[in-house]
């Protein structure tokens, strides 16, 4: 029997507040999902309520059902982080025991006139900002002086941003490698992240040319391994640039939520690959930071219309499970992610039903379970439940 892997990434979907979820500035009540259906008094997911979503401890949603068909829990983060970099690595075997830095007050000024003399051009911003506001406020300077908008967030991220008639887009990449060879160190810094956007003053809007540029893994990741022994990795949407390009052997780099959920279904159904990663990242991007409540839940209904198709698709030996990375509660007064618990929801035609994971203390825990699933191996690091959900 042949298996597969299939791990869908909603990203920024958390679940509820972790305990230090206040050493990370956010309150006890956050709750992505949660309080995106307790806001709205409504949120249409009967496929993943039937899965068991709704059943996950401290899930804040009423809408359990008595008999989940499938596996369903929550997981923890142990990396001392919220950002989409940690939590991949984590999920993928690999947590940090050090999280990358983060700069509440900008960067140093050293290293931001070093950039500077490196790209040829000034700089606009330095400091903690909202992307879609700050292209408003500094967009006119921006197209006037030629010099990009450079800002952060609670996250490890230095940001990018430029108008695509000023800065063309192969500038503006190269500009980020730039940044990213220099933020290392004690500079040490996650993510580079392009954001270019169009328009005119005032209505400046950011596009999905968007490209990120991470830290390569510090070690090993079960992708590392799948792809030594000859497993094909699927990556979809921006799991390649999580991953810097390793143990990824096949890539389909989608710009958003509709083409990723499409990308995953045509690897279901041509049976391509042995590890499916797929990260779908609206919810982060155009709703979660933007607080667009309602375009987070429409997203979510979106993908929850498009889960029976892919349930359908899959055949014996595959394992799917539905998660996320981090949280980014759009209800919350904050732009910023979110220090969250994350779903974990698991089916296929040999999972068992109603399966209760609990609560796990690891993301690593999805990795160890994926890597036992396609090798018969233990990872190094997590505790695989394969055992508890899978029927030989």
């Amino acid at each position: 029997m042949q298996k597969r892997a299939i791990v869908i990434v909603l990203d920024s979907a958390g679940i509820g507040a972790m305990p230090d979820a206040a050493a990370f500035g956010d309150g006890a009540d956050v709750n992505t999902i949660g309080n995106i259906r307790r806001v709205r008094g409504r949120l249409e997911l009967p496929n993943l309520y039937r899965l068991g979503l709704a059943n996950i401890e401290g899930s804040g949603l009423p809408d359990a059902v008595a008999h989940p068909a499938g596996a369903f829990g929550r997981c923890a983060e142990r990396t001392h982080a919220k950002d989409t970099t940690c939590g991949h690595w984590e999920m993928a075997g690999l947590p940090l025991d050090e999280p990358f830095r983060t700069y509440p007050d900008g960067f140093p000024a050293e290293l931001m006139r070093r950039f500077e003399q490196a790209i040829g051009r000034g700089t606009l911003g330095n400091c903690v900002a909202s992307g879609t506001e700050i292209i408003q406020r500094l967009g006119d300077e921006h197209v006037r002086t030629g010099s990009p908008i450079v800002y952060t967030s609670a996250d490890s991220v230095f940001q990018i941003a430029a108008h695509e008639q000023v800065i063309p887009l192969e500038e503006l990449y190269r500009i980020c490698e730039t940044a990213r060879a220099m933020l290392t160190g004690e500079y040490l810094v996650g993510r580079v992240i392009a954001r270019p956007f169009i328009g005119g003053s005032g209505a400046y809007t950011r596009t999905e040319n968007r490209r990120d540029y991470a830290m390569p893994p510090f070690s090993d990741t079960i992708l590392d391994a799948l792809d030594r022994v000859g497993l094909p990795v699927v990556g979809i949407g921006k799991i390649e640039d999580i991953f810097c390009h390793r143990g990824v052997t096949v890539v389909d780099h989608t710009r958003n939520n509709p083409a990723g959920i499409a990308a995953t279904q045509r690897f279901l159904e041509s049976g391509e690959g042995a590890f499916i990663f797929a990260n779908l990242v609206d919810f982060d991007m155009l709703y979660g930071h933007r607080n667009d409540v309602e375009g987070y839940a429409a997203a979510l209904e979106a993908f929850d219309a498009a889960l029976p198709a892919m349930l359908d698709a899959l055949r014996e030996g595959d394992l799917l499970m539905v998660t996320a990375d981090h949280g980014c509660d759009p209800t919350t007064p904050g732009t910023d992610h979110t220090r969250e618990y994350i779903p974990l929801v698991a089916a296929g035609p040999r999972v068992r039903a109603g399966v209760n994971l609990g609560t796990r203390s690891t993301f690593a825990d999805i990795g160890a379970t994926v890597y036992e699933h396609l090798t018969g191996s233990a990872w190094r690091t997590g505790t695989s439940f394969l055992r508890e959900i899978w029927r030989d």
